[in-house]
């Protein structure tokens, strides 16, 4: 079976955890940088093409900025995710702004950056004209409904809360080109984790046609297509990446055929992934706090599913490591638990592996998206520091561990003494 992989020795870990307390998320840059430029090859038939890194998989600027100087802009969708992308040098049309139920305030603030708008309804048209003007350049979000399968995480694309139906996307586009939009992008996302490259193929495929339709019907040019994220990594170790390389030129094949050879072309292909880019290159590291023997076995980290919550939230697999002990048999099956007063803080469940003690560092792969940006202060947890290992070797703090006095930043302990 393949192995997961870790930066470090199992004395190189120890060696860290001596300075930086556990638990703790740890990223690694040059891996990040060259999936970054595995993916940009994939596409570099395509001249426009840009990747839009979701931020909300990992909004830490130091990581930001890495990823911008390998050439990618930002995929936001919350005001402080715009303030992260201007404050790394992001801004303008290297920023899609992709949010629904969004407030007036951050369509103003979008648009003062200059960044790519990305309608998520028709009734957003008047909202965003009423509230910041219309832009130049909008984008549309389409959800295809029952023509386009989803999956386990986003779920149905007819019971998704996301994107335009197919006819409002026709009246959506025409009201735009009526009230004097020049420039126009189409957008859709249905999946998330998809291990399949033919996913996101027939993804394409479904955006070239619609674009075809919608440029014959309402006398538009589209500019780009961005056909989102959703590229999934091998969370378990007997998984197989996606073939970045076959989605590349299974989209090259249909651009030929349906934009190039139908005038369509220039047409720009834009992705918004996130955990592809940076999911397998993070990993959060804890130590074994307690062992529990009760009707099973159960073995107590310093973690909790404040510092990773998708094991819990989608029952999500996420291979766990003991690397001072991977020599020995796996024959120790526990579940592995945090210590939040709630039944599912656990990061696995009936899980194989070494014979661990108290004291032992446990490593838990692939949380370099998705992983310390859904923390959260439930039982008053606090959320653990970031490290960066860097190209040379050297490993940086690039977010310290939450103290005490964070935790209560936000309330007035002087107003409360003279609370009655």
């Amino acid at each position: 079976m393949p192995k997961k992989t870790f930066p470090l020795s199992a004395a190189q870990l120890e060696e860290l955890a001596r300075k930086h307390a556990t638990p703790f998320h740890l990223y690694d840059e040059a891996a990040i940088r060259a999936n970054a430029r595995a993916l940009k090859a994939a596409f570099a038939w395509n001249p426009g093409f840009r990747e839009y890194y979701a931020v909300k998989a990992a909004p830490n600027p130091f990581l930001l900025k890495i990823l911008k100087s390998e050439g990618f802009g930002m995929d936001c969708s919350s005001l402080p995710e715009l303030v992260l992308s201007e404050t790394v040098g992001v801004r303008g049309e290297e920023v899609i702004f992709t949010s629904n139920d969004t407030p007036a305030e951050e369509f103003v603030a979008a648009v003062k950056l200059g960044a790519i708008v990305n309608l998520d309804d028709i009734t957003h048209i008047p909202f965003l004209e009423k509230h910041a003007g219309l832009p130049e350049l909008v984008c549309c979000r389409y959800n295809p409904g029952k023509l386009k399968e989803g999956n386990a995480i986003i779920g149905h694309p007819e019971e998704a809360k996301y994107g335009f139906t197919r006819a409002q996307l026709f009246e959506g586009y025409r009201i735009l080109r009526d009230k004097g939009v020049k420039r126009f992008g189409l957008h859709t996302m249905v999946a998330s984790n998809e291990l399949d490259a033919a996913y996101f193929i027939e993804t394409a495929q479904l955006l070239f046609d619609l674009v075809a339709e919608i440029s014959a019907q309402l006398g538009i040019r589209f500019e780009f297509v961005n056909i989102g994220g959703g590229i999934g990594i091998p969370y378990k170790p007997e998984q197989e990446p996606v073939d970045l390389n076959r989605v590349g030129e299974g989209i090259r094949s249909l651009y030929a055929e349906k934009i190039e050879k139908t005038g369509l072309a220039p047409l720009d292909i834009r992705m918004e992934c996130g955990r592809m880019v940076t999911g397998p290159y993070g990993w959060l590291v804890s130590r074994v706090l307690h062992r529990k023997s009760t009707y099973k076995d159960y073995v107590g980290l310093d973690a909790c599913m404040a510092n990773l919550m998708r094991p819990a939230l989608y029952g999500a697999y996420h291979h766990i490591s003991v690397p001072a002990k991977e020599h020995l048999p796996h024959d120790f099956v526990c579940d592995v638990t945090g210590s939040l007063c709630e039944n599912n803080d656990k990061f696995a469940i009936d899980r194989a592996l070494p014979r661990v003690e108290p004291g032992d560092l446990v490593i838990i792969h692939d949380a370099g998206a998705h992983g310390h940006a859904m923390g959260f202060n439930y039982n008053a947890k606090l959320r653990s520091a970031e490290l960066l290992l860097r190209e040379n070797g050297e490993v940086v703090q690039i977010r310290r561990a939450e103290t005490i006095a964070d935790y209560f930043a936000t309330l007035d302990f002087e107003s409360l003494k003279t609370f009655a």
